[in-house]
């Protein structure tokens, strides 16, 4: 969550940063603060950069002017945001205009330290001369006195001015440390005419799963004002939404699967209204909440519930959906698309329900040809190409290694569940058992001596390992403690550790998968759907009926896509030597290229499918390392969002374009330099790995 300019002050100046003083003005209230002296500079308050050069930042020198300037600045929109607000302040004499900032980045895996002699400027744009200098502060041992002395000496300022910087430094670390805040940015940091350190500007990121933790502390920094209201809507009610141009509102559990169903949509002239992601819950309060969102969308004609069901039941869904109609006729066109867990029980109840206005269907292609009976005549279409995909001429040669069953994983297997008497761990533990899964233990601190669905519980981790051979740990703990038992696992040294938990706050576990380093454990996730060996052995959440034994492996950031996925593989007759949702958050533990160095020795599996999405480099961080080492074996893959607007965050916090990364198409070009085979939508999979299997089985037979 971004902090515009005068809430980030607020938070600095709470923490005894000096901040100028300054004032809020509404477009209902503008008005001459008595309290500052002319000249005053006039602030828009917007959550994007860039403000100054659109004109966002005005001085005013008379209250006539002040009038004129605040009325111009409430009539524009920033790269299409809208002015809620101006902050006013009077000028201060500048001495010295630094850049200071502390940011927890997802490419270096580690919260940088950066200042620059050169504010209010863009840094990264700097010569040579004033580039910044970028510290790496361990999230472990903290902010040094080294660190500080290289800053300072570095911004080229007199010793008196020592003493001050680093109290000023340590305060704005103990914000980011104490909020656990994704950015503290002050630019320009200023040395008034006084000799004074005061934060001319400001700019924060606030983790979302740290504000849902602590809601009493941070959710008041929340604007609605910076938000459309189905945005505001949909945050109320947890749903994770982002507002669109198109006309057909969607509803789906899965940030993974969302993306795809928007791509799909709008490949096919049917475009989406939003991206909202139903996620874990799919209680009748959060079903009404998210139909009443998208009936009270005047742009929305028809809606779209594609569900695949894992975690979520579709039973459960159609339930809650049924009892928010209440046997009355969807205001709006309902077409509901159902696969996996409970998808066959889920649409019998619809069914015989016979609501009117609501169009049942299993296939996701029966369910595009209800849209478009449905599209009205003036309904907005928006392009988006698709480009036609090469296949590579030239595939891997597969070279035996006489090596099986690289992960160690099978039904033998002796697995721990670690926060195993929650309710949702229960449901998992039985669906895992009946799949043949070998569960030999539950933790949960404070319990140990119980005895749950015939599984002993243990109070820790090290005492369930002095009674039972321990082969893989699975974790249902809670957001909040979930890094902790990550880390508690990995000191006893258990081969494998899937993470299912979401919403661990970023800088708790980027510093647990730091504090085990060089551990011989494997961390899954965090945010996975786990692991399945078919017809061996399931860790994880994930639907087992779509899962059959065979030659493709599939590495995923998403749940949802790895289901669905491997469910039109399945009925496509390819089976899976094994599936990994490498988890979809910024910090994981198992990478896509960790994966490979495994797989590339493993004989049972003749190629892979790579699931990525939009945000980060882990696909392109794969591609390198597949193009760098001649890995021996086809590769096809999929990335969903590629039709995202940039700069939104789709769902899990993995999944954000930035605009500087080069976007979606220098992630497919890097893939393509690699050979893989790209599919540009999730219906060309099962052809396309068939392609790619049957040269590999030529050559395995030359």
């Amino acid at each position: 969550m971004f902090l515009n300019e005068h809430l980030s002050k607020k938070l600095f100046g709470e923490a005894g940063i000096t901040i100028p003083e300054g004032t809020l003005l509404t477009p209902e209230s503008i008005t001459v603060p008595e309290h500052l002296t002319p000249p005053w500079y006039l602030k828009a308050q917007v959550l994007t950069g860039g403000r100054g050069k659109a004109g966002g930042i005005l001085r005013a020198d008379t209250p006539e002017e002040f009038h004129q300037k605040a009325e111009k600045i409430f009539a524009m929109e920033i790269k299409g945001n809208a002015v809620p607000f101006i902050r006013v302040e009077q000028a201060t004499e500048i001495a010295k205009e630094c850049y200071l900032s502390f940011v927890l980045s997802r490419e270096r895996k580690d919260l940088l330290f950066t200042v620059s002699a050169a504010g209010g400027i863009e840094v990264e744009n700097t010569t040579q001369a004033t580039k910044p200098l970028i510290q790496r502060v361990h999230l472990s041992s903290g902010l040094k006195d080294h660190h500080l002395r290289a800053a300072f000496f570095d911004l080229g300022v007199d010793k008196q001015f020592y003493s001050d910087f680093c109290d000023l430094v340590k305060k704005l670390y103990g914000v980011v440390s104490e909020y656990g805040l994704l950015m503290a940015e002050i630019n320009p940091l200023v040395i008034t005419a006084q000799g004074e350190w005061v934060a001319l500007d400001g700019k924060v990121e606030l983790d979302d799963n740290v504000v849902e933790m602590h809601p009493e502390q941070l959710e008041g920094y929340y604007t609605p004002e910076h938000h459309s209201p189905e945005e505001t809507i949909a945050r109320e009610a947890g749903l994770s939404y982002v507002q669109l141009k198109g006309w057909v509102g969607i509803l789906v559990n899965g940030a993974g699967l969302a993306m795809a169903t928007m791509d799909l949509l709008n490949f096919n002239g049917l475009t989406a209204a939003n991206f909202m992601d139903l996620g874990g819950a799919a209680d009748r309060e959060r079903i009404k909440r998210a139909l009443d969102l998208l009936f009270g969308n005047d742009d929305v004609a028809a809606v779209f519930i594609n569900l695949f069901g894992g975690i979520v039941s579709c039973k459960e869904v159609a339930k809650a959906l049924l009892a928010v109609l209440d046997g009355k006729s969807a205001p709006k066109p309902i077409v509901i698309r159902m696969a996996g867990l409970e998808s066959d029980e889920g649409r019998a109840l619809l069914q015989e329900s016979s609501i009117e206005n609501v169009f049942i269907t299993t296939e996701m292609n029966e369910a595009l040809e209800q849209l478009h009976v449905l599209k009205p005549a003036d309904a907005p279409t928006i392009e988006y190409p698709m480009e036609e995909e090469k296949i590579p001429s030239i595939m891997p040669p597969f070279t035996r290694t006489g090596r099986g069953n690289v992960l160690g994983l099978n039904s033998d297997s002796q697995v721990l569940v670690q926060g195993i008497t929650g309710k949702v761990a229960q449901r998992h533990v039985a669906l895992m058992q009946e799949y043949g899964t070998n569960i030999v233990a539950g933790v949960t601190p404070f319990k140990g001596g119980q005895t749950v669905m015939g599984i002993p519980v243990y109070n820790s981790v090290h005492e369930a390992k002095k009674n039972h051979r321990i082969d893989a740990s699975i974790i249902f703990v809670p957001a909040a403690f979930a890094a902790d038992a990550v880390s508690e696992s990995a000191a006893e040294n258990i081969p494998w550790v899937i993470c299912i938990t979401e919403g661990i706050a970023q800088a708790s576990m980027l510093s647990a998968l730091k504090d085990i380093n060089g551990s011989s454990t494997r961390i899954v996730g965090p945010n996975t759907p786990g692991i399945i060996v078919p017809e061996q052995c399931k860790i994880g959440i994930m639907p087992a009926s779509v899962f059959t034994a065979g030659h493709v492996a599939i590495f995923s950031r998403s749940g949802t896509l790895t289901y669905e996925a491997a469910d039109r593989l399945s009925r496509a007759g390819i089976g899976q030597s094994f599936c990994v949702g490498i988890g979809g958050d910024s910090f994981i533990g198992t990478s896509f290229t960790d994966l490979f160095e495994l797989v590339r020795n493993d004989d049972n599996t003749h190629a892979v499918l790579i699931l990525g999405e939009v945000g980060g480099s882990a696909e392109e961080e794969l591609a390198a390392y597949v193009k760098s080492t001649g890995f021996e074996k086809p590769v096809v893959s999929f990335v969903a969002a590629r039709t995202a607007p940039p700069g939104k965050r789709l769902g899990h916090a993995g999944a954000i374009l930035d605009e500087n990364s080069g976007g979606i198409e220098h992630k497919l070009q890097a893939m393509r330099d690699a050979g893989f085979v790209i599919s540009p939508d999730l219906a060309q999979l099962p052809d396309l790995v068939k392609g790619v299997l049957s040269g590999t089985a030529d050559k395995m037979t030359a």
